[in-house]
């Protein structure tokens, strides 16, 4: 048997979680691969099935099909959000990519050793670099050089690539005070939305204000490790949520707010991540605790009532880290629905993955562009100007199928529509 035929070492999909499983197919339908190939391998109850046949020994840790569906699945957790017997899918498919990906390194490319270690081991951990590789975007994008991307088999990313902005939110250590405060946000800022959705994080330290929260922004604080964690980098993941631990227990805030489905999912998620260390697993359990979406803290607060009118149809599409791995979905609604002349239409398939997932679209772009396709049919059929919601690489994958279409509406963050409406207000 081959030094790879099984899992091996830290960080193996529990067979307590896996064993959960009951065969049911009550996830297939939620499944978005399984929608898009009707094919049992490409659903959750199949992919649980490789699975245990791995652990069990009956399959080789690196055969194709394994190695393919593990990359496939976009642990997007709608499986989770309808299972009978409360199966942690997201433990048992982030795990196997690890143990993959520990298996393959010795082999890796240059090419690829060296892309990995740039992208995950240096922009992600590096917000300096990430803060100037973003301005060398901003420049290819003002000069035109991004038409040249497809020369270097960069197509997808070019297209996909946010437009970035000509100011960046730095994490300053600044405070913002609201008068009277009844407590303290500590905001999380990121890594990509600093200098891809600047106005979102703007727009959330207003909001939050007008719901009578100060807000603190630690320079100290990261990258939530999210994407390390979705591909098989766990140790990094760890190291990461390590400094943002750290940072919110220095800062003496009461909650930690994310406004980024994707980090709020993996910030939520420390508890786990640290279930087997000592050292860390009771301060990462009492951080996750206290983590909470955007949209989940200005539902509870009060906020200022002068609020003006936004004459639109509007359209919300749920990112699957906020309603399935969250299970947040009735206060983004709840936020919307206070603005007044703002007419909310539902969206088929709201919840059904768009085909970001993280770097989901650059490095299963086949399957990126048949969701994100869906999801655009079905902003279309709602006649929506405007689509809400409350994920960066949701706004991202959703714009550019949306003007690949040639469907004209805008793609806004839930907090970016709330301001606007408080800001028209002060204008009128």
């Amino acid at each position: 048997m081959s030094a790879a035929a099984g899992f091996t070492g830290e960080d193996q999909p529990p067979a307590s979680v896996y064993d959960q499983c009951i065969r049911c197919g009550l996830c297939l339908p939620a499944c978005p691969t399984y929608l898009e190939t009707l094919t049992e391998t490409s659903g959750p109850r199949g992919r649980i099935s490789l699975i245990k046949a791995v652990g069990e020994g009956r399959l080789d840790l690196l055969s194709p099909g394994f190695v393919e569906q593990m990359s496939e699945c976009l642990d997007c957790r709608a499986c989770e959000a309808v299972c009978p017997s409360g199966v942690r899918y997201g433990q048992l498919v982030e795990t196997a990519r690890t143990q993959i990906r520990r298996a393959q390194e010795p082999t890796d490319q240059p090419t690829v050793r060296a892309a990995r270690w740039l992208l995950l081991r240096t922009l992600f951990t590096r917000l300096d670099l990430m803060r100037a590789a973003a301005g060398l975007l901003r420049f290819a994008q003002q000069t035109g050089l991004t038409s040249l991307a497809a020369l270097f088999g960069m197509r997808d990313a070019a297209r996909l690539a946010p437009r970035i902005p000509s100011h960046f939110f730095i994490a300053d250590d600044r405070r913002v005070e609201a008068h009277p405060s009844q407590g303290v946000a500590f905001l999380h800022a990121g890594c990509v939305m600093p200098f891809a959705f600047p106005n979102v994080h703007e727009a959330t330290l207003r909001m939050l204000r007008r719901g009578g929260l100060s807000s603190v922004v630690p320079s100290d604080q990261g990258c939530c490790g999210a994407i390390a964690v979705h591909a098989g980098e766990m140790e990094l993941g760890r190291e990461l949520a390590k400094r943002n631990i750290v940072a919110f227990e220095r800062s003496g805030a009461d909650v930690y707010v994310v406004n980024a489905a994707g980090c709020g999912s993996a910030l939520k998620a420390y508890g786990e991540l640290f279930e087997e260390d000592p050292e860390w697993s009771q301060r990462a359990h009492a951080f996750s605790q206290r983590v909470r979406d955007v949209t989940e803290v200005l539902d509870a607060v009060e906020l200022d009532s002068h609020i003006g009118s936004i004459e639109a149809n509007v359209t919300y599409q749920e990112p699957c880290h906020l309603v399935h791995a969250q299970r947040v979905s009735a206060a983004p609604r709840r936020l919307l629905a206070k603005i007044p002349g703002l007419h909310l239409i539902e969206m088929n398939e709201s919840s059904v993955c768009c085909g970001s997932a993280g770097i989901y679209n650059l490095t299963e772009p086949e399957m990126a562009a048949r969701l994100g396709k869906r999801k655009v049919e079905n902003v279309e059929a709602t006649g929506a100007t405007i689509v809400a919601t409350a994920n960066p690489g949701c706004a991202l994958q959703v714009a550019a199928g949306l003007r690949a279409a040639g469907y004209d509406a805008s793609v806004k963050h839930v907090v970016e529509i709330l301001d606007d409406a408080y800001a028209a207000y002060t204008k009128g």
